[in-house]
C-alpha cells in the first residue's frame, strides 16, 4: 500500500499538485503579458495556413449540404458546357467547308498550277509609302544596269518549298525535322484538316500531300486525333471544353532503302559454344519528323504511362492542336514570319485540347 502523508485531512501530494498548477498559472500570466511573446504568438497564428478547404471544414452541417448542392448544379453545368463545344465543333465543320474553296486556291498559287491575277496579288502594306520611295530611288540608281542587262529575272513555279520554309521557321516543327527529313518535306504541296462527320465521335484528321517522290508511294499521309467533349465521371470539374484523348498514324509506304525512320547498325554476336565472332545488321529506330505518323498510343487498359511516355504524347497533341488551330488557318503568315511575331506578344497558353487522359 502507497504511502501518503496527510495535512489538515488532505494529502500532501495534493498539496504539492495544486501548488505546481498556482505556480504555473502565474507564470503563465507573466508571460503572457510580455508584449514580445504576444507578437510572437500572434505571428504564430497568423502563419498558419487558412486553405477554403479547411475553411469549408469549420461550417456547420447544414452549410455543408447546401455546399454539395450547389456541386451538383455545378455537374450539371458542365455537361450543358460539353453540349455547347459539341455544337461549336459542327460549326467548326460547317465553315470548314466555306474555307476550303480558298484553301485549294491557296495550293494551286503555291504549287504553280494557276498564276493569280494582277487584282489577286495586289497587296498594300502598313510600310507601302516609305517601300515606294526607297525604289524609287534605287530604280533612278540601276536603271542603266537594267538596260544593259540580258538575263530576265527568275521566274521559278509557284512558291518553292512553301510549307518546308514553314517547319523551318516554326521552333516547335524544327526540332522535329532532322537534316534527311529536308529533301522529303520539300515535295510537300499541302496540309488539310478535315473534321469528323455528323454523328460520329469528334476527331479531326491532318492530311498531308506530297508531289511524287524518290522516298516513297504514298501521296497523302494522314494523322488522326481522337477527341471527346465530356466531363469526366471521376472528376467532372476538371472539364474545361474538348480534350484530345488518342491518336492514329498511318502506314509509309517507303521505297527501298529510303525509310528514314530507321538505321541499319553493324554489331559483332559471339557463339557462346564455339567462340567464333560474327557480324549481323540490325535495324534500329532512328529519330525523325515522319515519326509522327507513328504515335504513341494513350493506355487504354488503366495501365498509366511512365512520365517520359505522358511528356510524348502530351506534344504530340500540342502538335496537333497546333497544325489544327494555327498553321494551316494562317500558312501565309508563318510563311512569311508574321505570326511567329504575334505568337511571341502573346502570352503562352496550354489549350484544352492538349490535356491527356
Amino acid at each position: 500500500m502507497a504511502d501518503h502523508s496527510f495535512s489538515d485531512g488532505v494529502p500532501s501530494d495534493s498539496v504539492e499538485a495544486a501548488k505546481n498548477a498556482s505556480n504555473t498559472e502565474k507564470l503563465t500570466d507573466q508571460v503572457m503579458q510580455n508584449p514580445r511573446v504576444l507578437a510572437a504568438l500572434q505571428e504564430r497564428l497568423d502563419n498558419v495556413p487558412h486553405t477554403p478547404s479547411s475553411y469549408i471544414e469549420t461550417l456547420p452541417k447544414a452549410v455543408k449540404r447546401r455546399i454539395n448542392a450547389l456541386k451538383q448544379l455545378q455537374v450539371r453545368c458542365a455537361h450543358i458546357e460539353a453540349k455547347f463545344y459539341e455544337e461549336v465543333h459542327d460549326l467548326e465543320r460547317k465553315y470548314a467547308a466555306l474555307y476550303q474553296p480558298l484553301f485549294d486556291k491557296r495550293r494551286e498559287f503555291i504549287t504553280g498550277d494557276v498564276e493569280p491575277t494582277d487584282a489577286e496579288s495586289e497587296w498594300h502594306s502598313e510600310n507601302e509609302e516609305e517601300e515606294k520611295l526607297a525604289g524609287d530611288m534605287k530604280n533612278k540608281v540601276v536603271v542603266t544596269e537594267k538596260e544593259a542587262a540580258t538575263a530576265e529575272e527568275p521566274n521559278p513555279k509557284g512558291i518553292p518549298e512553301f510549307w518546308f520554309t514553314i517547319f523551318r521557321n516554326v521552333d516547335m516543327l524544327s526540332e522535329l525535322v532532322q537534316e534527311y527529313d529536308e529533301p522529303i518535306l520539300k515535295h510537300l504541296q499541302d496540309i488539310k484538316v478535315k473534321f469528323s462527320d455528323p454523328g460520329q465521335p469528334m476527331s479531326f484528321v491532318l492530311e498531308f500531300h506530297f508531289e511524287p517522290n524518290d522516298y516513297f508511294t504514298n501521296s497523302v499521309l494522314t494523322k488522326t486525333y481522337k477527341m471527346k467533349s465530356e466531363p469526366d465521371k471521376a472528376d467532372p470539374f476538371s472539364f474545361e471544353g474538348p480534350e484530345i484523348v488518342d491518336c492514329d498514324g498511318c502506314t509509309i509506304d517507303w521505297k527501298k532503302g529510303k525509310n528514314v525512320t530507321v538505321k541499319t547498325i553493324k554489331k559483332k554476336q559471339k557463339h557462346k559454344g564455339r567462340g567464333t565472332v560474327r557480324t549481323i545488321t540490325k535495324q534500329v529506330p532512328n529519330e525523325s519528323f515522319f515519326n509522327f505518323f507513328n504515335p504513341l498510343k494513350a493506355s487504354g487498359d488503366g495501365e498509366s504511362l511512365d512520365e517520359d511516355s505522358e511528356f510524348t504524347l502530351a506534344s504530340d497533341f500540342e502538335i496537333g492542336h497546333f497544325f489544327r488551330e494555327r498553321i494551316v488557318p494562317r500558312a501565309v503568315l508563318y510563311f512569311t514570319g508574321e505570326a511567329i511575331e504575334d505568337d511571341d506578344n502573346k502570352e503562352p497558353s496550354q489549350p484544352a485540347e492538349c490535356k491527356q487522359q
